[in-house]
C-alpha cells in the first residue's frame, strides 16, 4: 500500500542540492577570485547533508509527494545516495583543475543543478516531470561539456546540445502522444488505462524511451557520448557518463515496472534488444581504441547495455530491483575511479603513454587495475557481484539468451581493458604526469577501495535494497 505525503521535506535531499546551487551562484557573484572554492565547499557540504537526509528518511514508508508526482521508496533513497556520493567525487576531483578559475563557482553550480535534475528524473512517476526533469540534467551539462571554450570542448558540447535537444524534443512529443492516449501524465493512471489506444500508446512510450536513451548514452542514442567525452574536461567526462545515466535508467526501471507492466507495449523484449545491442556495439567499438578517455567512452555504452538487463525485466521478477540499484551503485563508484585515476594523469592520453606507471607510481596503478578489472567483472569488486545479479534476474524472467550473450560480451570486454593495463604493468619511463594532483589521486584510490568493500559487502547491501517501488 502506498500512502499519499505532500510534505515538501520529503523532498529535502534534492531541496539541499537546489539550495546549495542558488546559494552557490550568490556567493560567486561577490567572492574575490582566490576564494571562490569556497563554492566548492559548499557543494560538498550540500552533498554530505542530501545524503544523510536521505538516510534518515530511508526507513519510512513507501510513499508518494505532490499528488503521487514524486515517489519516495528504495529506488529514490538508493539514487539519492549514489547521486551524491558521486557528485561529491567529482567535486574532489574538480577542485584541482578548477582552482583560480574566473568561473571557478559557476562550474560547482552546474554541477549541483545536473545532480538535482539526475534526482527528479529518478524519482519522477510522472511522465511530465520526467521530461521537465531530463531539461534540468540535460543543460548544466551542455555548458559543463564546453567550460573549457577551447576547440574540442566547444566540439564536445556542440555535439551534446545538439543530440540532447533532439532527445528532448523526441521525449515532449512521446509525453503529448502518452497524454493523448490515456488522458494523463501519472504513471499510476497510465497503468489503468486499459482502453488506450495500442499504437498511440506505443508510439508515445517510443518517444519517451527515445529521449531517456539518449540520456543513458545507451543505443541509438548514444552517439555524442564518444565526442563529448573525449573533448570535455576529464571530471565532467566523469560527471556526464555517471550522475544523467543514473538517473535516466531509473526512470526507465519506473516506467517498467508500474505503468508499463501489463500494457501491450513490448516493453521487455525492446528493452533486451536494446541491452544486446548497447553491450556488443560498445565492446566492439572499444577493441579499437588507444585514446583512455575514448575506450571509457566506449565502456560506458557496453556498460549501459548491462545495467539495461535488470530494466528489461522491472516488475517480471522480484530480482530485478536489487540486481538493477546495486549494479548502478557499483557502475558508478567504479567508472569515477577510472576516470579520477585518468585526471591524475591528463597528459597520458593514449594507452602507450602509460607504460612504467606500476614503477613510478604503484598505488595509481592498484587503482587502475582495480577499476578496470572491476569494469570488466572480475572478483571481488562490486560490478563482478552486479553483472551476476544482472544476470540472474534476466535467466529468472526468461531471457537467457541474454545473459549468454552478456556474459560473451564480457569476455570480450577483457581484452581492450587489457590494452591499456598492459602497459601500465610493463617497465618504462615515468608517464607524463604535468601538473599532478594529488585530490584526484585519492579520489581514485577512494573509489577503488569503495568498489572492492561494496563488492565484500553485497550480502548485506543486496538485503537492503528490496521493498516495494511506489505506485
Amino acid at each position: 500500500m502506498t500512502a499519499t505525503d505532500e510534505n515538501p521535506l520529503g523532498l529535502l535531499p534534492e531541496l539541499l542540492l537546489a539550495g546549495a546551487a542558488v546559494a552557490g551562484l550568490l556567493l560567486g557573484s561577490w567572492l574575490p577570485r582566490r576564494r571562490q572554492y569556497t563554492v566548492a565547499v559548499l557543494s560538498a557540504l550540500a552533498c554530505l547533508a542530501a545524503a544523510t537526509a536521505a538516510v534518515v528518511a530511508a526507513p519510512g514508508p513507501v510513499a508518494t509527494a505532490f499528488g503521487g508526482a514524486y515517489a519516495l521508496d528504495p529506488l529514490t533513497t538508493t539514487v539519492r545516495l549514489v547521486l551524491c556520493g558521486a557528485t561529491l567525487l567529482v567535486t574532489a576531483l574538480s577542485l584541482g583543475p578548477l582552482r583560480g578559475h574566473p568561473r571557478e563557482s559557476e562550474y560547482h553550480v552546474l554541477v549541483l543543478l545536473t545532480a538535482t535534475g539526475s534526482l527528479l528524473l529518478a524519482g519522477a512517476q510522472d511522465v511530465l516531470l520526467i521530461a521537465a526533469a531530463y531539461l534540468l540534467a540535460s543543460i548544466p551539462g551542455y555548458a559543463l561539456a564546453g567550460f573549457a571554450k577551447d576547440g574540442p570542448g566547444t566540439e564536445a558540447a556542440l555535439k551534446f546540445y545538439v543530440l540532447g535537444a533532439l532527445g528532448g524534443v523526441v521525449l515532449l512529443t512521446g509525453t503529448t502522444l502518452l497524454y493523448a492516449a490515456t488522458g494523463t501524465t501519472a504513471h499510476p493512471e497510465i497503468a489503468r488505462a486499459q482502453a488506450a489506444p495500442v499504437a498511440l500508446l506505443t508510439a508515445g512510450t517510443l518517444g519517451v524511451l527515445g529521449g531517456l536513451l539518449v540520456k543513458a548514452g545507451a543505443v541509438p542514442g548514444h552517439f555524442w557520448l564518444p565526442d563529448t567525452v573525449r573533448g570535455s574536461a576529464p571530471p565532467v567526462a566523469a560527471l556526464l557518463t555517471t550522475l544523467p545515466k543514473a538517473g535516466a535508467l531509473t526512470a526507465l526501471f519506473r516506467l517498467g515496472a508500474v505503468p508499463l507492466a501489463g500494457s501491450a507495449v513490448p516493453w521487455p523484449a525492446l528493452l533486451a534488444t536494446l541491452a544486446a545491442a548497447s553491450m556488443t556495439l560498445g565492446n566492439l567499438a572499444a577493441l579499437l581504441q588507444r585514446d583512455v578517455r575514448r575506450l571509457l567512452a566506449y565502456s560506458a555504452i557496453s556498460q549501459v547495455g548491462y545495467l539495461l538487463m535488470p530494466v528489461a525485466v522491472a516488475g517480471r521478477t522480484a530480482l530485478a530491483q536489487p540486481a538493477f540499484l546495486y549494479y548502478v551503485a557499483a557502475y558508478a563508484l567504479t567508472n569515477l575511479g577510472a576516470f579520477a585515476v585518468v585526471c591524475a594523469l591528463p597528459r597520458a592520453t593514449t594507452t602507450d603513454t602509460w607504460r612504467g606507471l606500476v614503477r613510478h607510481r604503484p598505488l595509481l596503478a592498484g587503482s587502475l587495475a582495480v577499476c578496470l578489472l572491476g569494469l570488466v567483472g572480475t572478483p571481488p569488486t562490486a560490478v563482478f557481484l552486479g553483472k551476476l545479479e544482472a544476470f540472474a534476474a534476466a535467466f529468472d524472467a526468461g531471457y537467457g539468451w541474454l545473459a549468454v550473450l552478456a556474459a560473451a560480451n564480457t569476455l570480450v570486454s577483457l581484452f581492450y581493458y587489457l590494452r591499456w593495463l598492459a602497459p601500465a604493468f610493463t617497465p618504462g619511463p615515468a608517464p607524463p604526469t604535468g601538473n599532478a594532483d594529488r585530490l584526484a589521486r585519492g579520489t581514485a584510490h577512494t573509489a577503488a577501495a569503495a568498489s572492492l568493500a561494496l563488492g565484500v559487502a553485497a550480502g548485506p547491501v543486496l538485503a537492503l535494497l528490496t521493498g516495494p517501488a511506489a505506485h
